[in-house]
């Protein structure tokens, strides 16, 4: 039996997006502009252009673009001509071309299937989010994903917290395991031990809950050790070249890192402000945006004033350390 012209593109070049054309290349700007880099944006013009010409010989308007035609275009077996090779659609490469499906509907070009209505936040969900934002310093984006997640999960537990127990929590998250990927579930549980701890607190659960979460394990980079050993560091920062600007940098950095037990993000953030010279410490903002001030080892300390002496740039800036632009000489 003949394949349509739908199924298969005949060994035609499919990158032509004809009419679509003008829009295909708003879509690709409209990326640029908000910070995609040249090669995914390359990726979803292709994707873009592949889609306008199957349209083409599928004889689908673009008016009567919506899911079904999305699918349609996931299944049909590609022998496009270009920069594909094969025969199958990736999922990937389909959703690039949902994206720009969406791109039309934001347009107006094609119509917009309404999302639904997302569901009211339970009146406790709305007081733990308050509790989040003034007792735990998180971020917006978390305050919104924690509540999002513990109301995914009340349909199963039930809007009694007195009535929860440890068998139902744990029964609950396992099930979870079996809907969605580990990584989501191990996010979902720190939102949920989070919540029943608000519970707790205000004595509308009993006491303990949160330790009834079970831990999820995830087993990605097991084989990397837990720590190095001391001897291992002290190498390590030995092996600065204290004879250029970039060793002086590196040399501080190290040792401070591994006097201090500070994060990469901690290094970057820290401003000539947070050293205080006269008490020997160094102040510095946590996951939560709490100030913690630290004793400064003197060790640490001269590391840090050679730097600031010999090898930061003379730049009219706050921050400390910078990782580009430092002299190759002391």
């Amino acid at each position: 039996m003949a394949k349509s012209s739908e199924d298969h593109c005949h060994g035609l070049r499919c990158m032509d997006a004809g009419d679509l054309d003008p829009l295909v290349t708003e879509f690709t700007r409209h990326l640029t502009v908000l910070g995609h880099k040249s090669l995914t944006v390359s990726g979803y013009d292709a994707a873009a252009r592949h889609l306008a010409q199957w349209l083409t010989l599928a004889k689908i308007a673009v008016a009567d673009i919506d899911d079904g035609v999305a699918d349609r275009f996931a299944r049909h077996r590609c022998r496009c001509h270009g920069i594909r090779r094969e025969r199958s659609v990736s999922a990937k490469y389909v959703r690039r071309v949902r994206r720009f499906i969406e791109f039309l509907g934001e347009r107006g070009i094609v119509q917009r299937k309404p999302k639904p209505a997302l569901p009211t936040p339970h009146r406790r969900v709305v007081e733990f989010q308050d509790w989040l934002r003034q007792h735990r310093g998180v971020t917006e984006l978390t305050i919104d994903r924690h509540g999002r997640m513990v109301m995914r999960l009340l349909p199963a537990l039930g809007i009694r917290p007195r009535s929860w127990n440890a068998q139902l929590i744990r029964d609950v998250i396992i099930a979870e395991t079996k809907r969605v990927s580990l990584a989501y579930v191990k996010t979902m549980t720190m939102a949920l031990r989070g919540y029943l701890r608000f519970l707790s607190a205000r004595g509308l659960c009993r006491a303990g809950l949160d330790q009834a979460v079970p831990i999820i394990p995830q087993w990605r980079l097991s084989s990397l050790p837990r720590y190095i050993r001391s001897s291992d560091v002290e190498t390590l920062i030995a092996t600065c070249d204290q004879t250029t600007a970039t060793g002086v940098r590196d040399r501080a950095i190290l040792l401070l890192l591994a006097r201090l037990g500070l994060r990469a993000g901690d290094i970057l953030s820290l401003r000539l402000t947070d050293v205080d010279w006269q008490q020997a410490t160094l102040s510095v903002r946590g996951k939560g945006r709490r100030e913690t001030r630290l004793p400064l080892p003197q060790d640490a300390g001269d590391a840090l004033l050679a730097y600031l002496d010999q090898a930061r740039p003379h730049v009219a800036d706050v921050r400390i350390f910078f990782m580009e632009g430092v002299s190759n000489s002391v």
